[in-house]
């Protein structure tokens, strides 16, 4: 009887089964760990040298985080964060749950009509932000042309993605009109698990629409909506390609990240900052949020 047989035997069954776990999540450990925890880390080591692509990395402390945190242009990529976030955030989780109220009633065809407002989500970025330029084209554009040739709201042409305070509205809407689809799915699902007694118990309290939404559909929605708000406020916190793709008028922290670490001096310390403290501000808010919104 070798050692190992004899180690093996002398454990009880309970304890095999725990080992037997530990072998089947370690290779997800190391997956997570090189995928995930090595790069956060490295991440966090680079914030505090002077990044030579060389390979010469040169140790500064914390003065990329002063450099960065008396930079005013970080706190404008701050604001205009915020500002996309928010409204692009509430924006979708108003139009899913519009959509999904309306979706949830019985009409002709009603079928096709789920199926095509799905189309904005699973449509090609690519595809879907080349047609979005061309619709604000200043020049062919056909919005551009309705409100100066078709309206007469406006005399002049005007190039709306090429302002830094109009295109963030376009991307703004653009980020409802993508991905309103996902909330609208969630959200259906969870409008037809209601039960419908508790909608006949308001209408024979003499409860109207509004009321009967307020009190019973709102109130049932609440952990769905919150769940909502928290992943599109960390989908669209990171958000890159979207904003990126139709305009480069929008610095929101993930496009100022990218564009200090890898166009023009090539300031990759810096960059590493910047990603840094972009993931303590939304780990600092997604650890607020569980704990006062939705009270996990």
């Amino acid at each position: 009887m070798t050692t190992m047989q004899t180690t093996v035997r002398t454990l009880s069954p309970k304890q095999q089964e725990a080992r037997l776990g530990w072998y089947l999540v370690a290779p997800a450990i190391l997956i997570i760990g090189g995928l995930i925890l090595y790069p956060i880390v490295y991440n966090v080591y680079l914030s505090f040298f002077d990044v030579s692509l060389s390979g010469d990395n040169v140790f500064t402390g914390i003065r990329n985080h002063e450099r960065v945190l008396t930079d005013p242009r970080f706190w404008n990529a701050v604001w205009t964060t915020v500002i996309y976030v928010t409204f692009s955030v509430l924006g979708t989780v108003v139009v899913g749950v519009i959509v999904a109220l309306a979706m949830n009633r019985e009409f002709p065809l009603r079928w096709l009509v789920r199926s095509l407002i799905l189309l904005p989500y699973v449509a090609p970025v690519i595809a879907t932000v080349f047609a979005w330029q061309f619709f604000f084209d200043p020049v062919n554009g056909l919005f551009v042309h309705v409100l100066v040739e078709v309206l007469g709201v406006v005399e002049d042409r005007f190039n709306l993605i090429g302002s830094p305070r109009t295109a963030v509205i376009v991307a703004i809407v653009f980020s409802i009109w993508k991905n309103f689809p996902f909330a609208y799915l969630m959200i259906l699902s969870r409008l037809q698990a209601i039960d419908e007694t508790l909608y006949e118990a308001a209408e024979l309290d003499g409860c109207n629409s509004w009321t009967k939404f307020r009190y019973v559909t709102l109130p049932e929605l609440y952990f769905i909506l919150g769940s909502l708000i928290l992943l599109r406020i960390i989908w669209n916190f990171n958000k890159f390609e979207e904003v990126y793709l139709i305009t480069d008028n929008v610095r929101v922290l993930s496009i100022y990240t990218y564009l200090t670490a890898f166009t023009g001096a090539l300031d990759l310390g810096r960059g590493a900052t910047l990603a840094v403290i972009q993931f303590l501000l939304l780990l600092g808010f997604i650890l607020y949020y569980v704990k006062k919104v939705l009270k996990w």
